[in-house]
């Protein structure tokens, strides 16, 4: 049996560590974003059988403008409604309506979206880049598969990451 030395063990407990703290921040950005797009519709309902939001007041924002290519639908409410509607002053401040904006749930849209992904993605890298430098450094075949049994998954979840990072071309 070969005997691995401490800098193997140290080097792959770090790797793992680095992955797991980027699977923490994408965990923890991913709550971050759905508890603030949800704070923006406190009360409001959404029925997709018939597309449309309903207020706490009983009042329906119908669809008025749909950006395809960014994936976004905006809804309005009548502006005759809010204006008279007595919870106008902590709904909305607007005289054409209140409105929400309804994005896609595919892709990153928002910059802190991104920059949070982008920080799992480098975190990811960098533990992938000591292992694949601890593969060369290393004797013995069993500490080598070991680490390239470790690599492989980071490389899938590597490419799954940054499938959203980069462009989107269209066929």
């Amino acid at each position: 049996m070969p005997r691995v030395s401490l800098e193997f063990i140290l080097m792959l407990g770090y790797a793992i560590s680095l992955a797991s703290i980027a699977l923490l921040l994408e965990l923890t950005a991913r709550h971050a974003h759905h508890r603030s797009l949800s704070i923006s519709t406190v009360g409001f309902t959404y029925h997709p059988d018939r597309d449309i939001w309903r207020c706490p007041e009983e009042q329906h924002l119908f669809p008025v403008f749909a950006d395809t290519a960014k994936g976004t639908v905006v809804y309005r409410a009548p502006a005759s409604a809010c204006n008279a509607c007595r919870s106008k002053p902590g709904c909305t401040d607007s005289d054409k309506g209140r409105e929400i904006e309804r994005k896609n749930a595919s892709g990153l849209q928002f910059g802190m979206q991104r920059f949070h992904r982008a920080m799992s993605l480098t975190l990811i890298v960098l533990a992938n880049l000591i292992l694949i430098v601890e593969i060369f450094r290393t004797n013995g075949l069993y500490p080598r598969l070991l680490l390239a049994a470790v690599v492989v998954p980071f490389c899938l979840i590597i490419r799954h990451l940054s499938a959203d990072l980069l462009p989107k071309t269209e066929a």
